[in-house]
């Protein structure tokens, strides 16, 4: 059966990376897959993924805003695939409702109201009543979808590569090769320098924290904002994120809102303690005491307290590491392509057998 994986675009963050592990890992012997992304590929992006994997990739050249050029963009690549499914991440939803397909699969990777603004919500009421089968990435998720919409969406939580990020010999080398120290306590936060990830908040209290230092990996409109602050490394868009996770000590994750946060689970892979905001998702993966520490959003006293205790604790963060490399394996690719199989293919039966 043919699926057409279809994303805004194929930067490396967190729902893009999913469509890349969906679509490489989907077994070739019963799934072709191709992927569409509506905006031109950036630099550092994820093509060369699916390239090796020989996945088709098509570049929409979406203009920032609405863009109605991608209707028919849109039904070109559908004419050309001729896809059984339609799987659309996001936002991007409202460019695919009128293809035409045996069924149509949208999965709703933040809080219902955060991903996407009135205009957005509306169509998505349209397409969930009319059939579009909604899935959401965790329980809350879900909650958010059933209040907003009226309708139950299935769940699937997120997976990754567990192993991938598992790479404790890197340590050494990593901080070597970038100017820290063995004994330098580096705090790491991984995610788009955006308003949703609140990396000032960080920022603002690791100046309370001394001898520490906080790395952020990501790019975003409020770079600029955080440039030239004490302690403070702006490393932008990187490939080499599981050695750094190896060479930090802590994570942290300040965000106002979230679905499931896909770099948390990688830190945790990686034995990293989480300093977290209890949103969305996030509790449902940690364990306040046990693999990290839950603070409120927005509250930087809690944020200081929590980065402080692991900060002043090795044997803590020892063990909440192992805790948090523990927790991680629940949340593998394997378990999520899985999901999407079985649905998949459900999906498809159910319309043969409606058609005879």
């Amino acid at each position: 059966m043919r699926i057409l994986e279809v994303t805004a675009t194929l930067k490396p963050a967190g729902a893009e990376n999913i469509v890349v592990s969906l679509a490489s890992a989907l077994d070739p012997n019963r799934f072709e897959v191709g992927v569409v992304s509506l905006y031109n590929a950036f630099p550092n992006g994820l093509e060369p993924l699916l390239e090796g994997r020989h996945i088709p990739v098509w570049h929409l050249g979406k203009r920032r805003g609405p863009d109605p050029r991608m209707y028919a963009r849109m039904g070109h690549v559908v004419r050309e695939f001729g896809p059984d499914i339609i799987h659309s991440h996001c936002y991007v939803a409202r460019y695919t409702l009128h293809l035409q397909a045996h069924a149509m699969v949208h999965t709703v990777h933040n809080m219902a109201r955060e991903e996407v603004g009135c205009v957005g919500r509306l169509l998505h009421r349209f397409a969930f009543q009319g059939g579009m089968v909604p899935v959401a990435v965790g329980a809350a998720v879900a909650d958010s979808v059933q209040k907003m919409y009226g309708i139950p969406p299935l769940s699937i939580p997120n997976g990754i590569d567990t192993c991938r990020f598992w790479q404790p010999e890197s340590r050494a080398s990593w901080r070597r090769n970038n100017g820290f120290s063995d004994e330098d306590l580096l705090i790491v936060s991984v995610g788009r320098l955006e308003r949703q990830k609140n990396p000032g908040l960080l920022a603002s209290a690791i100046e309370s924290i001394p001898n520490v230092e906080l790395l952020l990996v990501g790019q975003g409109d409020l770079r600029t904002s955080l440039e030239g602050r004490d302690r403070l490394h702006l490393l932008g868009v990187r490939d080499d994120i599981p050695e750094i996770l190896a060479a930090a000590d802590i994570f942290a994750l300040a965000s106002d809102w979230e679905g499931l946060p896909l770099a948390m689970i990688e830190a945790m892979a990686a034995g990293l303690p989480v300093v977290a905001t209890s949103v969305g998702c996030v509790p449902e993966v940690i364990q306040h005491g046990r693999s990290g520490l839950l603070i409120p959003p927005g509250d930087k006293v809690a944020l200081i307290a929590a980065l402080r205790d692991l900060a002043t604790n090795d044997s803590l963060r020892r063990e909440m590491g192992t805790a948090a490399r523990e927790r991680s394996l629940a949340f593998s690719v394997d378990a999520m392509v899985a999901a999407y199989e079985e649905l998949f293919s459900r999906l498809l039966s159910s319309g043969v057998a409606e058609r005879n």
